[in-house]
């Protein structure tokens, strides 16, 4: 399968290996806690990857901005789930460690990404 425009976004690789996180750390947990808790994180967190995908095959920056904000949204969703899998103890230390790496590191460059959506290169001014 080739590589398409979305692949090449450094926020779609972010939000993808998020996704691929949340799905290592879910798969491990009881039933019950998958099937409610777990269903809820890794939703959210696959989310942002496929919200950003599918904004990037829309055709219009507006559609395309309106799919990035809710990937965003879908990141804070994801960060709600996290907080609740901690205090219910099902993440460790070192796994909440990981998801705020990359947390830190993709929420900045997604809002850069929608601000930066449809802004062609810069005309000079005229006289």
């Amino acid at each position: 399968m080739g590589r398409t425009g979305f692949e090449k976004l450094r926020v779609y690789s972010l939000a993808e290996q998020i996704g691929d996180l949340a799905w290592g750390v879910v798969k491990d947990w009881d039933r019950f806690s998958q099937d409610t808790l777990g269903k809820q994180l890794v939703n959210a967190a696959d989310s942002i990857a496929a919200n950003i995908a599918e904004g990037t095959g829309r055709g219009s920056f507006a559609d395309n901005r309106r799919f990035a904000r809710i990937a965003r949204g879908s990141l804070f969703e994801l960060k709600h789930w996290l907080r609740r899998a901690y205090k219910r103890g099902f993440l460790t230390e070192a796994e909440v460690g990981s998801f705020t790496e990359l947390i830190d590191e993709l929420t900045p460059k997604l809002s850069a990404y929608i601000r930066s959506i449809g802004k062609g290169p810069t005309r000079p001014e005229e006289p």
